[in-house]
């Protein structure tokens, strides 16, 4: 039974008492702001308004009714309703009035398929920053990875990677396939094999045949693949070998000087094997690409406008492991690193991803960028949108709202299930206590791996969706203010909370691309305001006052996550609102002069199978 006057939600303070019941009051929302939508977005209708018509044109109210509009979710969320209303305010918002508002506005699909993006985008950071506590500032590196992987493939780019290759083979198309097969085999095999080694299993002597033999294998194959490569007209030169060859001999230099010492360096040597054996599977898959490249080169004619968009539903599958991998990748060399330290290497990789994004020619077609990228053809929707109205230049753009909210959907559930299962569990004990999680046996480079992964994971699908519905992808899509406008949605939303993580990315977007901009254009000719002080040329200036004064006011978040909140107000808590809570437990029984349901008040058992104290 709940004592009177309290909650029956554990969450909730003390003393405070159930939510009133707002099921009409959310169905009244939901009918008037959906109005408001539907008719500040029909133009036609609005010109036979009049006055009440040039207030809905107003760049600032159309921005508020937006906002007002897409509170609907968030109440659906939040208040005390039936679940029928629920499921009808959110669902009727999402997939009803949304798309018949934004087929009448394109730019209103547009914008409800950027906040999802950017609402996947944060809730993968959230994996990583939020559960995790690993600051990562690169990263939009995912998402750019994403976004080229479709883009180079469903584009005129990847006809022009097969010209190259077809003109500048270096070898026969099949020769290098089977190299690269072998040695990629090989590389993961070993690497695989190693992987279960321990370095207490090996002996002084088998360690240091490790990565000797594979050093030895790494000269060998210099030279095969130096007979059936060439650089033009010429072999590959001898001083390629040494520059490897400089590395490993310092490495295995550095180690026979610590074992001259006496230290135990079989941990180092396995660790180096495995990064041989690792760099093999790499150099392998490479050749594995650049085989198939020139196996394909003849076909470049007929793909002068890029790969089939059928395609398009396996590079989904492609653009996730893409990321994932390097995401593994990049959080590799940087796991020994925490805070501060964290940040500024991640800021670095990610900037390296943009970087080569920019100077690969080939490849990203540099700062010109990767124009123009197909979307999914599916024939079948295309008649659906058209029999209900959508013209032909918006049935795209409807097909990646609706793809977009379902891979949403996804992601949120895969998030719930991470953050309850023993994943989710070791990364907030390595967030709270590196040291405390490692002595409790949490794997420590494992877990931190996972969590990378499933960010960017999240990332690069979204990246790959990004680049189907601008048709145009290049570097300065993603800058390092990309990572750092994703990181503010996650710390204003509310670090490791799903829905808050959501909340930030819709107001930060909102703001913007429509309530700044907003600003801007309605103060625009207003003769009093200096242009210099215009809103339009101080968006970034406004969007930092705002975040230092939600910092100040609520560090804890929009919708924070309840440990999350308790942590940040706890020495409030211990100030002025302690409670004495001995009453509601077993510890009440042993000041209440009723000792016959305790063993003992905290003295040591009599016996044996006695409890040292508590009630039966």
């Amino acid at each position: 039974m709940t004592a009177p006057g309290l909650s029956a939600n554990p969450t909730l303070p003390r003393g405070v008492g159930a939510a009133p019941d707002r099921t009409w009051l959310l169905l009244l929302f939901f009918i008037v702001t959906s109005s408001l939508l539907l008719v500040s977005h029909n133009s036609g209708l609005v010109d036979k308004l009049g006055g009440f018509g040039t207030l809905l044109k107003n760049p600032i109210v159309e921005a508020f009714v937006v906002s007002l509009f897409l509170a609907n979710v968030l109440f659906a969320y939040l208040w005390r309703a039936a679940p029928w209303a629920k499921a009808l305010v959110g669902l009727g918002s999402l997939l009803l009035v949304l798309p018949l508002a934004g087929r009448a506005d394109t730019s209103l699909l547009d914008l409800s398929i950027q906040i999802m993006i950017f609402a996947a985008l944060a809730l993968g950071l959230n994996i990583v920053v939020g559960l995790a506590g690993l600051l990562d500032l690169g990263y939009v590196a995912f998402f750019a990875v994403g976004a080229y992987v479709w883009g180079i493939f469903a584009s005129p780019r990847f006809a022009e990677i097969l010209k190259y290759f077809g003109e500048n083979p270096g070898a026969s198309g099949m020769t290098t396939l089977l190299l690269g097969l072998l040695t990629f085999v090989a590389g993961l095999a070993g690497y695989l094999t190693l992987q279960k080694r321990r370095p207490e299993s090996l002996t002084r002597s088998g360690a240091w045949t490790l990565p000797l033999a594979l050093s030895a294998a790494l000269v060998g194959w210099f030279f095969v693949a130096r007979s059936l490569f060439t650089l033009g007209d010429g072999r590959w030169s001898l001083w390629a070998l040494w520059f490897t060859l400089v590395p490993v001999l310092i490495t295995l230099g550095l180690a026979a000087l610590n074992s001259g010492k006496g230290r135990d360096v079989r941990a180092t040597l396995l660790n180096y094997s495995r990064a041989l054996a690792a760099l093999a599977a790499v150099g392998g898959l490479l050749l594995l690409v650049r085989g198939v490249m020139v196996l394909g080169s003849g076909g470049a004619a007929s793909l002068a406008s890029g790969i089939d968009p059928s395609f398009f539903w396996l590079f989904l599958a492609l653009s996730i492991a893409a990321a994932a991998i390097v995401g593994v990748l990049i959080g590799l060399p940087v796991l020994k690193l925490k805070g501060d330290y964290l940040a500024i290497i991640t800021l670095g990789l990610g900037e390296v991803i943009r970087v080569l994004a920019n100077n690969l020619d080939l490849y990203s077609a540099g700062s010109q960028g990767v124009t123009p990228i197909k979307s999914a053809s599916v024939p079948w929707f295309d008649r659906l949108a058209g029999n209900l109205g959508f013209s032909a230049d918006q049935h795209n753009l409807l097909f990646l709202y609706l793809l977009v909210l379902l891979i949403i959907a996804a992601v949120l559930t895969v998030n719930i299930r991470l953050d309850r299962s023993r994943i989710g569990r070791a990364w907030i004990a390595i967030r709270d206590d590196e040291i405390a999680a490692q002595a409790m046996g949490v794997p420590l480079v494992q877990t931190k791996l996972i969590a990378f992964a499933t960010g960017a994971s999240f990332a690069g699908v979204m990246g790959m969706i990004f680049a189907a519905k601008q048709t145009f992808v290049s570097p300065e899509s993603f800058n390092f203010n990309q990572s750092i406008g994703v990181l503010s949605m996650v710390i204003l939303g509310g670090m490791g909370s799903f829905p808050g993580v959501i909340l930030g990315a819709a107001v930060v977007t909102l703001l913007n691309l429509r309530v700044l901009p907003g600003i801007g254009e309605a103060t625009a000719n207003v003769s009093w305001i200096p242009q210099q002080a215009n809103p339009g040329q101080l968006q970034r200036l406004i969007f930092g006052a705002i975040l230092v004064a939600m910092m100040l006011l609520r560090p804890e978040g929009l919708l924070p996550n309840r440990r999350r909140q308790l942590e940040l107000h706890h020495d409030e808590d211990d100030r002025g609102n302690q409670e004495d809570d001995s009453g509601q437990g077993n510890a009440g029984a042993l000041g209440a002069g009723n000792t016959a349901d305790v063993y003992s008040r905290g003295l040591a058992p009599a016996k044996e199978n006695d409890h040292a104290g508590g009630a039966k």
